[in-house]
């Protein structure tokens, strides 16, 4: 059974999609295995963001980001990293398909309600991160 890391983001908090976002998650036969609710800290965000530290709309993350808690998941299932990915849709809200959790929730780019792992790499990683080593 393959894992992947989910987090659903302080926009969709704010919003009260927390619900909806875990319900289309269960619907689509997808396991939560672990949960937890926290603020994400500047360290954990430079650690988690390293890729794009350097960017200029990077400070413009880490306020987001650091808007309000986040909901960490490990969500389990038959090819659950690929499947999560088209389940959230892109990245970018205009991309993002209708019936996707973007494409019916996100409104703005730069606040896109969910993160998911892009690869079962990452996904250990991510994993570890956030819910330690033994998760």
């Amino acid at each position: 059974m393959e894992r992947t890391y989910i987090m659903i983001k302080p926009d969709a908090i704010k919003r009260g999609l927390m619900g909806e976002i875990i319900t289309r998650i269960e619907h689509h036969g997808y396991k939560i295995t672990n949960a937890k609710m926290f603020n994400m800290t500047e360290e954990v965000l430079n650690e988690h963001y390293s890729h794009i530290m350097s960017r200029s709309f990077y400070p413009e993350i880490v306020a987001y980001m650091q808007g309000g808690p986040v909901l960490g998941m490990v969500v389990e299932g038959k090819r659950v990293i690929e499947g999560m990915r088209i389940l959230m849709g892109a990245t970018k809200y205009l991309e993002a398909a209708p019936g996707t959790i973007r494409g019916d929730y996100s409104f703005m780019d730069g606040e896109n309600l969910i993160h998911g792992s892009d690869s079962a790499e990452n996904a250990e990683i991510e994993i570890k991160r956030f819910f330690g080593k033994n998760a």
